[in-house]
């Protein structure tokens, strides 16, 4: 059987890297941050396709009320909303660039943020999705100045520290006496 109650489910248990690793690319307290001020969110490699996890991902942080920013060079519109073919054709700042494409792709997705961040327009944060690992691109982007996650859900983290997972019986590994206010009156 496992080490504990729990184990089996705990969310440090669906990630690849080490224990020195999800220190540096994982931190609670960059999370938090990134959930409360990010604003715009755009989603590389946001498909058009319902059955997506990327779509999926959008949706769900459109309704709680993330503007998204679909980049996706094959589509026109996304969930009703403009796509742009690639990061540096955004022509307005992202507080956060959600990659949902393979690890090899990330190389030229974090250049286009550094690109941004030099030129002025916004200093958006990487995020790569889970499964989604580039170390050395994710040390180039810390080292130009941007917060790097990997290897994590945006929508999984909201949910974990914003929604209601633990509800669903997921393991957020957050205790808690307080009950969640559902926001009605």
């Amino acid at each position: 059987m496992g080490s504990g109650p729990g184990v089996s489910c705990a969310v440090t248990l669906n990630t690849s890297l080490t224990p020195e690793q999800r220190a540096r690319y994982q931190d609670v307290a960059q999370i938090n941050h990134l959930l409360d001020a990010s604003k715009t969110i755009a989603l590389v490699g946001l498909s058009s396709d319902r059955q997506k996890a990327s779509y999926f991902v959008a949706g769900y942080l459109k309704d709680e009320g993330y503007r998204i920013v679909p980049v996706n060079p094959k589509a026109e519109t996304i969930l009703g909303e403009k796509v742009y073919p690639d990061v540096a054709s955004i022509p307005f700042p992202v507080d956060m660039i959600d990659i949902f494409r393979p690890p090899q792709d990330v190389d030229e997705i974090v250049d286009q943020a550094i690109m941004r961040k030099q030129k002025g327009i916004d200093s958006p944060a990487i995020w790569m999705q889970l499964r989604i690992i580039n170390l050395s691109a994710a040390e180039r982007a810390l080292a130009a100045g941007l917060t790097v996650i990997v290897d994590k859900c945006v929508k999984m983290e909201h949910g974990r520290y914003r929604g209601g997972l633990h509800f669903a019986g997921m393991n957020t590994e957050i205790i808690s006496a307080r009950k969640r206010s559902s926001g009605r009156q």
